[in-house]
């Protein structure tokens, strides 16, 4: 069977689907909150929030990046990331998570952060963030803080991370 699902950026018609995406796929509404606040954040970057559409189009999955710094180097913090539960182990987030790495990558954006998974986020390339130095000012599970370089360029700094405002740490 072929698949049918393709990954975009999110467009402003997409917003409520997006927002359903986070509130089907968490407990709580933080997350789809979180986006919410994103999107009126300077953090906020045009084209850097993605989702993956199932075969009717609808939205399925979305994966956002926004602006972070590592010490006083822009970076971008991916997060969050969710695909509504009966999608899920399709494949539809790693297409999603995909998309927008390559995204970052073609707008030029060096280096990714993202407090996740430790099982799920490697496949992607991130690795243990302490590892280069790099640290939140909240305790966090050291495997959790992951990082990722999109080019060529060099490692990433070390230093503290420092997220958008409405992440709240």
């Amino acid at each position: 069977m072929r698949d049918t699902r393709t990954t975009r950026p999110e467009t402003t018609a997409d917003a409520a689907a997006v927002r359903e995406i986070h509130l089907a796929a968490f407990d709580t509404p933080l997350e789809a909150d979180l986006v919410d606040a994103l999107r009126a954040d300077p953090a906020w970057i045009d084209g850097l929030s993605w989702v993956c559409a199932g075969a009717d189009g609808t939205p399925v999955g979305h994966a956002l990046l926004t602006r972070c710094h590592i010490g006083d180097v822009p970076a971008l913090c991916l997060g969050p990331v969710a695909v509504r539960p009966e999608h899920q182990r399709t494949g539809a987030g790693s297409a999603v998570v995909r998309a927008a790495l390559r995204a970052a990558r073609a707008l030029g954006e060096r280096h990714v952060v993202v407090l996740g998974h430790p099982e799920y986020y490697p496949r992607f390339g991130f690795t243990r963030a302490s590892a280069h130095g790099i640290a939140l000012t909240v305790d966090v599970p050291d495997e959790a803080l992951m990082v990722l370089t999109l080019d060529a360029g060099g490692p990433p700094p070390a230093g503290t991370v420092r997220y958008a405002e409405p992440f709240g740490i």
